[in-house]
């Protein structure tokens, strides 16, 4: 088996490093089923920021503009972070739940499968 060895020679500054938020952290989100938004959207979120927060404040914001989204059974969602089951309340804060810098957030709406079944 060959071994590659990765050379580390980037010498800039690293733009999105936890440090330079303000003591947030990013997180990216992104909907199943809902090409719409082609990608998961990033938003700069306090650690202590509950998820019902998130739910209430920061999701109306990033995705209600979707038809599903009015529909959406939130007791419903099935939620992945960074690629890991995640079974939230609605009082525990992002980083009690294991957010951390750049934590991507997943969710998928059993039944809404995007504009009128689609995918998007």
């Amino acid at each position: 088996m060959a071994v590659i060895a990765l050379k580390q020679d980037y010498k800039g500054e690293v733009r999105d490093a936890r440090a330079n938020f303000g003591g947030n952290i990013l997180v990216y989100i992104g909907w199943d089923e809902h090409l719409l938004f082609c990608s998961a959207k990033t938003f700069p979120l306090p650690p202590a920021m509950t998820f019902g927060d998130l739910l209430d404040k920061v999701m109306p914001e990033g995705f209600g503009q979707h038809p599903d989204f009015a529909q959406i059974d939130w007791s419903q969602v099935q939620w992945r972070l960074n690629d890991a089951p995640l079974h939230p309340s609605r009082e525990q804060t992002l980083e009690q739940l294991g957010f951390d810098h750049k934590s991507l957030l997943r969710f998928k709406t059993p039944g809404l499968n995007g504009y009128k079944g689609t995918g998007v």
